[in-house]
């Protein structure tokens, strides 16, 4: 695992803590990016990353969440989810449209009714040749005016969502700007320069530099912006550069060649506006990625001693709450939690073969029973005679067995296995040490669990095979068949009998007897 990767996972662990649990929020770097909305702010990360990897909109808000994008190098221009092992081929656009979509659809799923923008990070990691090493967290843009669909907080909140990024002491502010509008228009700068007064983190991205110099009538306007001398806000360093041509189906490719072709002929630079080390995008992820892990060794350390006094503390405080138990390495705890962990999971092998199969019997049919009667047997009493009721109940059984019945019998038998190994845990000696750790492990094995494609198979034609069977072996079977179905029918009726009721409410005599009403839909 390449080094910026390892820091990556990091930071996803890192995530899934508050700051309470850390003793304070994690100050390890990364790269924020901030930028009004429409203001070229995901371009500029596709320029670095060299793919149109992001969703686009036509104005409308398309970044509802934290996007954190790994970047390293690599032999293959390829992208892949934290959460997933597909990896989405770069160079072809097929599988960038894929990726787009994937993106669009985790934002959205992401966001709660009612609301507009999430605080889940989506990670992302990019490879690919000649790409700089570095992680970067795309933010939602800021917005001066709500829209109409917006949730009312919508502005407050996607500004309390970059403070928060920015408010990291060692998080580089990759600030974004609009070159193509009004200076007095931007937002972000007060953002940026009210986190970062004094500019010791802050990079400054002057976009769309090719139609500000068509629109702009004098040049000074634009060198005291890349001076630092026409915002309220002062920058490590200052860049100008080209993220497209105004057309949303150009590659990057196109628009790298573009973009230094422009600087080349450019007014700006040949009058010395623009200074070499300042323009094109290339030169800006170079800058940014030194800056990054330039912040990585000043901070990593001061970081590490961090963790290491929480973990002081936190093992003094288990001392002196669990002084009956003698003073253990992490190690040895864990070894210790792992034993009685795997002895519950070995005692689910003294659980009778009679016991599992009366209860993955019992939850199969409660799973299935209503099906059973609604889709298979009510539609078969439609028929004139007993062969027709059973030719339709067969066809039926037998497409219900082909196409459901095997992964339902899966699904209860997982659920089965796990509420087992629940009772097994339950059981066993609680220890408030171990509890937490116990439950986590629960949880993990149900992400975990699967069934093999061929166990599935194999089960689809074991119930085929028992379905086309229709030899009673012995009296005793017939008996407890009967009894079952006796059983069932009961239980139906008395379900039917009970949903009539709701229904149709109250008679007269319960009414009078009961002192009960009919309610409104039941007078209907």
């Amino acid at each position: 695992m390449a080094l910026i990767d390892l820091y990556s996972d990091v930071l996803d662990e890192l995530s899934d803590y508050d700051g309470d649990e850390l003793g304070g929020q994690d100050h390890l770097p990364r790269v924020v990016v901030v930028g009004d909305q429409s203001s070229g702010k995901t371009s500029v990360l596709e320029m670095v990353a060299q793919a149109r990897i992001f969703p686009r909109g036509g104005g409308e808000m398309m970044t509802r969440s934290p996007v954190k994008v790994t970047l390293s190098e690599g032999p293959y221009h390829v992208a892949r989810f934290k959460d997933s092992q597909r990896e989405f081929d770069l160079t072809q656009e097929s599988e960038l449209s894929a990726l787009r979509r994937e993106i669009e659809l985790r934002m959205r799923s992401s966001v709660r009714p009612g609301e507009t923008i999430s605080n889940q990070v989506i990670s992302l990691s990019v490879q690919g040749p000649g790409l700089q090493r570095m992680v970067l967290v795309d933010l939602p843009g800021i917005i001066s005016t709500q829209t109409l669909g917006m949730a009312s907080d919508t502005r407050q909140r996607i500004q309390t969502l970059a403070k928060t990024y920015m408010e990291n002491p060692n998080a580089i502010i990759l600030c974004i700007q609009d070159g193509s509008i009004d200076a007095e228009r931007s937002n972000v700068t007060d953002l940026v320069s009210e986190i970062d007064p004094a500019g010791k983190r802050t990079i400054f991205v002057l976009t769309k530099v090719d139609m500000a110099e068509a629109n702009l009538l004098n040049p000074d306007r634009i060198r005291q912006i890349l001076d630092g001398k026409l915002f309220p806000m002062m920058a490590l360093g200052y860049f100008a550069v080209i993220t497209g041509k105004g057309q949303g189906d150009e590659s990057i490719t196109a628009i790298r060649k573009y973009e230094e072709e422009f600087f080349q002929k450019s007014k700006l630079f040949k009058e010395g506006v623009l200074k070499p080390g300042q323009m094109t995008t290339r030169n800006l992820s170079m800058a940014v990625s030194k800056c990054f892990w330039n912040m990585v060794r000043e901070s990593i350390e001061q970081q590490a001693d961090t963790f290491k006094a929480r973990r002081f503390n936190l093992e003094t405080e288990w001392k002196n709450s669990f002084p009956h138990i003698r003073q253990m390495a992490r190690d040895e705890l864990f070894e210790k939690a792992r034993s009685e962990i795997l002895d519950n999971v070995m005692n689910l092998n003294q659980v009778p073969p009679q016991e599992w199969e009366e209860a993955i019997h019992d939850e199969l049919w409660k799973s299935v029973r209503q099906h059973v009667f609604d889709s298979i047997y009510y539609n078969a009493t439609e028929a004139t005679d007993a062969g027709a009721f059973n030719t339709v109940v067969d066809i039926k059984l037998r497409h219900w067995v082909e196409k459901m019945l095997p992964n339902k019998a899966i699904d209860v038998g997982s659920d089965v296995l796990m509420a087992q190994f629940g009772k097994m845990l339950e059981m066993s000696v609680q220890d408030q040490l171990y509890d937490k750790l116990k439950g986590r492990v629960v949880e993990e094995m149900r992400k975990r669990h699967q069934w093999e494609n061929k166990a599935l198979s194999t089960l689809r034609i074991m119930q085929q095979s028992a379905l086309e069977d229709r030899v009673i072996p012995d009296k005793r079977s017939w008996g407890e068949s009967i009894q079952f179905l006796d059983r069932a029918l009961r239980e139906q009726r008395s379900l039917l009998e009970q949903q009539l009721n709701e229904a149709c409410g109250p008679t007269r005599t319960q009414q009078w007897i009961r002192w009960k009403r009919l309610s409104e839909s039941q007078r209907v």
